[in-house]
Order: C-alpha cells, then sequence, then structure tokens
C-alpha cells in the first residue's frame, strides 16, 4: 500500500509525517533520509497495528501542488 508522506524542514534537519497514519513521524538529516527513516517508520506502525488487531489505516490522502 502507498501512504502520502509530508515533509518539512526544521532547524538543522527534516521531519516527516504520515498524515493517514496518527503518529507515525520521523526526522532525518537529509530528504534522503527522512524518506528512509520514513518507510522504516511506515513498517513499523503498521506491524503494531496489525498486532493490536486493529484495522489497517487506508491511504487516503492525495497530495498536489498549486501554483499561487
Amino acid at each position: 500500500m502507498h501512504y502520502a508522506i509530508v515533509i518539512e524542514k526544521a532547524e538543522g534537519d527534516y521531519s516527516a509525517y504520515a498524515p493517514n497514519l496518527p503518529g507515525c513521524v520521523t526526522t532525518g538529516a537529509t530528504i534522503k533520509e527522512v524518506e528512509q527513516n520514513m518507510k522504516e517508520a511506515i513498517t513499523l506502525h503498521l506491524e503494531g497495528v496489525r498486532e493490536e488487531g486493529l484495522p489497517v489505516p487506508d491511504s487516503t490522502t492525495n497530495c498536489e501542488y498549486i501554483e499561487a
């Protein structure tokens, strides 16, 4: 399954979260690192959801850029 992630520049590094997976967040020194960390965070998050017997959240977020 594909999940949208949001990457934001923070002071000195980057942070990321998955809107459809509340609490699934990570940081990294570079965009590449935060993307890799997010893949691992999503995997661990979904393992925890399954272990708890909870339903796996659907990926319902769409991302677009708008010119302004």
